[in-house]
């Protein structure tokens, strides 16, 4: 288990932002995969991407999303459908308004994220993501984050199985819970979906490489039960990340602090 330590989430972003931008600078003729989740906290790496191709511009037009999750809506008796993009909770608006936008907002045409390379699983035929996946290559990169009251990883709940792939999900009440946070929008908890779609533990471990996020006070539990975990731990599903053929735990030291 590789747990490194910063002073604030920036740093963690700042480090978690080179190693991407590495892995794209070495990916020369192919895809480079970067599974992705929502949310608070992976905002310090986004932002540390755009600020860092601000500064020195590289072609990431290479560069795929592939995105965790996506709400859905009841659309009839036994029908779902996507959360519209423009809701304050959509995972799409998010990846549109918060990560592509300010990245290529400073890069030039040619070098900028392909608005065909943000890949979001498809409500109707969920198990086609992770085909889409292997045939492009695999992900290279992990972006994981742990819901700090029930250690939710997309949406995933506790007692998910290690071998699960994409699929629609029933959100866990904890996960709702902490998705009020998330998303402070939501006006109370029977506003937030009942239902996603989101890859499962087996696509995210299969990554080549995983990273770990954690910072603030309230994911204290979360950095308490992965670096004391022997292994994957079916009740806090972000052990995932222990099950990877590579991985990093970044944690800022408020989430590394023992005290409850």
């Amino acid at each position: 288990m590789t747990v490194r330590l910063f002073e604030k989430p920036e740093a963690i972003g700042n480090h978690a932002a080179s190693h991407l931008l590495a892995g794209l600078g070495a990916a020369v003729g192919r895809p480079y995969l970067l599974g992705c989740p929502t949310g608070r906290t992976p905002r310090p790496v986004y932002a540390a991407l755009a600020e860092a191709v601000r500064y020195e511009p590289l072609d990431i037009s290479h560069l795929v999303l592939v995105m965790m999750d996506e709400y859905t809506i009841e659309d009839g008796p036994g029908r779902l459908r996507p959360a519209d993009p423009f809701a304050h909770f959509s995972c799409r608006g998010f990846a549109d308004r918060e990560i592509v936008a300010p990245i290529n907002a400073v890069l030039p045409p040619e070098f900028r994220i392909r608005s065909e390379n943000i890949w979001f699983p498809d409500v109707n035929e969920p198990a086609s993501y992770d085909k889409r996946i292997a045939e492009a290559g695999g992900i290279d990169c992990f972006l994981v984050a742990s819901g700090s009251g029930d250690g939710h990883v997309a949406f995933n709940p506790p007692g998910s199985e290690l071998g699960s792939l994409t699929r629609i999900v029933t959100l866990a009440e904890q996960t709702r819970i902490d998705n009020l946070k998330t998303f402070p929008a939501f006006e109370n908890l029977d506003a937030v979906p009942r239902h996603g779609v989101s890859v499962g533990l087996q696509t995210i471990r299969s990554a080549r490489h995983c990273m770990l996020l954690l910072w603030g006070r309230e994911k204290r539990e979360a950095f308490r039960r992965v670096t004391n975990a022997a292994g994957f731990d079916a009740d806090w599903p972000a052990s995932i990340v222990l099950a990877a053929a590579s991985h990093d735990i970044l944690a800022d030291h408020a989430a590394a602090d023992n005290r409850r």
